[in-house]
């Protein structure tokens, strides 16, 4: 698991089956100190995330099994996913 924050959204009029109704967020991954870090990517959304928050991010498996308000949804295409939302950064 790792953070970003929600920098911008992708139209796609045509993906992959697995894809159809999720909302896709360009998230720059960040350091607790909210510096960037790697580049931009692209994220299923999973959580109603908008544009400037703060997020929590998973990769590789656990995106493609994200759990949501309706239950685990399955995103065989994805290879990131927003998670969760962050409220406060303490350290």
């Amino acid at each position: 698991m790792y953070m970003g924050i929600v920098v911008g959204s992708v139209v796609s009029t045509q993906k992959a089956q697995s894809l159809i109704g999720k909302k896709l967020m360009i998230v720059q991954p960040i350091d607790s100190s909210k510096n960037p870090v790697r580049c931009e990517e692209v994220s299923i959304d999973t959580v109603g995330a908008g544009i400037g928050e703060a997020v929590l991010l998973v990769r590789g498996a656990a995106a493609r099994i994200s759990d949501t308000k309706n239950g685990p949804v399955r995103n065989e295409a994805s290879d990131s996913a927003i998670v969760g939302i962050i409220d406060r950064f303490d350290k």
